[in-house]
């Protein structure tokens, strides 16, 4: 019954879609957060960030509050959202650096490409992290338009792009967002006339911190808190230029974060309450990060979806709302989720592996997690460590925050889960090795043989 209902409403999502004329494509605007933790903003429980636009355009949509990243660090998680796929299946195990020479393979096929085809103009403000070398850039893999830093506002040289040409002066970190918003309200406004597709992602709140004179102390929350209200401001600005461009009815506009709070940050990191650990864990606070979707006159405002969701359904979601259909030579692990936005009464028993560093560590079943072992995870002076445990199972349902191990009252349940991860493992066994990343891997390589030569020639 539950499968005939979402068959059911897919049909009549799939019929509202095909009927809209080539001019009538929707517009979509994906805003994308670095490092912002689920407790972070009004709407999700924080009493010491204000943050009214975004609060807004909860109450005039859906806010999820399962919906998982990719992956618990950067570049696996914008890959994961751009290809639909888990970024393990690209070899994307780890972060790009200034170093890097490799980057999302050119084989991928991204969500901007498929809405290029289909008449979108796509362009990117903000943060890529999936390549600096020109293959790899924006404009190579299906943006019609790129400005912002390449990587991490914390690796160097922190410079701005503009299409492939690369800045000459090192980017001032307090006026990032604004710079950021202001280059998106010129996207829209210059696009206003045609489908566009706008990948707004922000390099903060990741460290470090900055925010231009207007927020600055101003927050109850100190920087963090000042550059979250910034960040805040700019998301309404764009919400602004949509309604003042006539565009509020045709334009889907989502929010989401890459991973979980750097919470080894201490102050400078945000928090993931009421979700255990943060940002480079697979716990709950790792992954599990805020999620928004707004668009007016076609689902539903006010509404709050608890089931589980992906960062990898917003591929094919957006790409069949645009019209266009997803690729069938690979695998595409995420899910057309466009019934649940017309319908967020829709349940369904989803799962989701945990991966880290190309390992699953840990899936997700239901309402039940697997945990598997894990020796000691260190923290700082921030944030405590985490013992050594064995095999871990928690109902996510009532435990929200990992505390209760069920394990040994529900064996079955562990053996359960247990038999999907390794079924899921199977479909990874073929993935291609961790790419090789970091030109600084060669001085350390020659570092290694000529120590290694030295305690050879000892022997002797």
């Amino acid at each position: 019954m539950k499968t005939s209902i979402y068959l059911f409403h897919s049909i009549l999502f799939s019929s509202a879609v095909c009927s809209l004329s080539a001019k009538e494509k929707p517009n979509i605007i994906f805003i994308y957060a670095d490092d912002l933790g689920y407790g972070d903003l009004g709407c999700y429980g924080s009493k010491v960030n204000r943050t009214p636009n975004l609060d807004q355009m909860a109450s005039e949509g859906i806010q999820f509050t399962d919906l998982y990243s990719a992956c618990s660090i950067s570049s696996p998680s914008r890959a994961g959202l751009l290809t639909g796929r888990h970024p393990v299946r690209m070899g994307i195990h780890s972060v790009f650096f200034p170093g890097s020479y490799t980057g999302i393979p050119t084989t991928e096929v991204t969500l901007a490409q498929k809405l290029q085809e289909n008449g979108y103009h796509t362009g990117i403000v903000g943060k890529w992290h999936l390549g600096h070398m020109q293959q790899f850039r924006p404009l190579q893999r299906g943006f019609d338009e790129y400005f912002g830093i390449p990587y991490s506002n914390d690796m160097n040289p922190c410079i701005y792009m503009d299409g492939n040409e690369a800045g000459t002066t090192l980017v001032n970190q307090d006026s990032i967002t604004y710079t950021y918003t202001t280059k998106a309200l010129d996207f829209i406004e210059r696009n206003q006339e045609k489908p566009f597709f706008l990948y707004l992602a922000h390099n903060m709140p990741h460290i470090p911190l900055a925010a231009s004179a207007n927020f600055r102390g101003k927050s109850a929350n100190g920087l963090y808190g000042d550059v979250i209200e910034e960040l805040d401001w700019g998301i309404g600005q764009v919400l602004n230029k949509v309604k003042e461009c006539g565009l509020d009815e045709n334009t889907i506009i989502i929010f989401s974060s890459d991973n979980g709070p750097w919470l080894t940050e201490g102050p400078m990191g945000g928090v993931a309450t009421p979700l255990f650990q943060g940002k480079g864990t697979t716990w709950e606070g790792g992954q599990r990060v805020p999620a928004l979707i707004r668009w007016k006159g076609t689902i539903p405002a006010g509404k709050v979806y608890q089931e589980m969701v992906t960062m990898l359904d917003w591929f094919p979601t957006l790409v069949n709302i645009g019209g266009g259909q997803t690729p069938t030579d690979r695998m595409i692990d995420g899910k057309d989720i466009s019934p649940i936005l017309l319908n967020p009464e829709i349940k369904e028993e989803r799962e989701f592996p945990f991966i880290e560093f190309g390992r699953i560590v840990a899936y997700r079943k239901g309402d039940w997690k697997l945990i598997l072992p894990e020796d000691i995870r260190k923290g700082n002076y921030w944030v405590a460590d985490v013992p050594a445990h064995e095999t871990l199972l928690f109902n996510l349902r009532t435990d929200i925050g990992e505390q209760t191990d069920l394990s040994a009252q529900y064996p079955e349940k562990v053996k359960e889960l247990t038999a999907a991860l390794e079924k899921f493992k199977a479909t990874i066994k073929d993935a291609p090795p961790a790419l090789f990343t970091m030109e600084w891997q060669t001085p350390q390589l020659v570092s290694k043989q000529r120590q290694e030569a030295i305690e050879n020639h000892q022997k002797k």
